[in-house]
């Protein structure tokens, strides 16, 4: 088990406290003032699903999970599971949606991706930097309209809706940033 000092966390890193996983939400630094500078972390137990928030000295030292890979193809959703299929066993496995959390906005069938054990329990998936979606509906561009600073929301295949500048059309591929969700470009 490798440990890992609060300062170097980073944000979709596993952790394992006492004999839970949590996943990094989101984290902070904070310094404040004259006082010692510490860590708030947002956590969501990977078996039960809750999300805790914590205060972490800035010398604390936490326990890093170390994850297999498998390269896995996602193949359909079920209910509120995700079905992925190892691509050289051919052995399938399902997923919660809680477990994989905002990363199954960027899933489209047939994608392959790396799915991430620990030991023999998947508890989660690496994704792309960036995916290629549909846009299914969004409100039709503004003539004359310059796409500096003007953007406007487009619902995607996956159901997502991200912000996209105003030359894009339903039908359009545009290229996503899968950590934040933003518009890159037009695919």
């Amino acid at each position: 088990m490798a440990s890992i000092q609060a300062t170097r966390l980073k944000k979709g890193m596993l952790i394992k406290v006492d004999q839970d996983l949590f996943r990094v939400l989101e984290l902070q630094h904070v310094t404040p003032g004259n006082l010692r500078g510490f860590v708030r972390v947002k956590l969501r137990n990977i078996r039960s699903g809750s999300v805790s928030d914590q205060k972490l000295r800035s010398e604390d030292s936490l326990d890093r999970a170390t994850l297999d890979e498998h390269e896995m193809q996602y193949l359909y959703k079920d209910g509120d599971d995700y079905c992925f299929m190892n691509t050289s066993s051919y052995e399938q496995v399902h997923i919660s949606g809680g477990v994989l959390g905002e990363s199954v906005n960027y899933l489209k069938a047939e994608m392959t991706i790396q799915v991430e054990f620990y030991g023999s329990e998947p508890v989660g998936i690496e994704l792309p930097p960036a995916v290629d979606l549909k846009v299914l509906e969004t409100a039709p561009g503004i003539k004359g309209a310059t796409a500096s600073a003007q953007v406007k929301p487009a619902t995607l295949e996956t159901g997502i809706v991200v912000q996209v500048p105003p030359f894009v059309n339903p039908g359009d591929m545009v290229r996503i940033n899968t950590e934040t969700g933003e518009y890159l470009s037009r695919a």
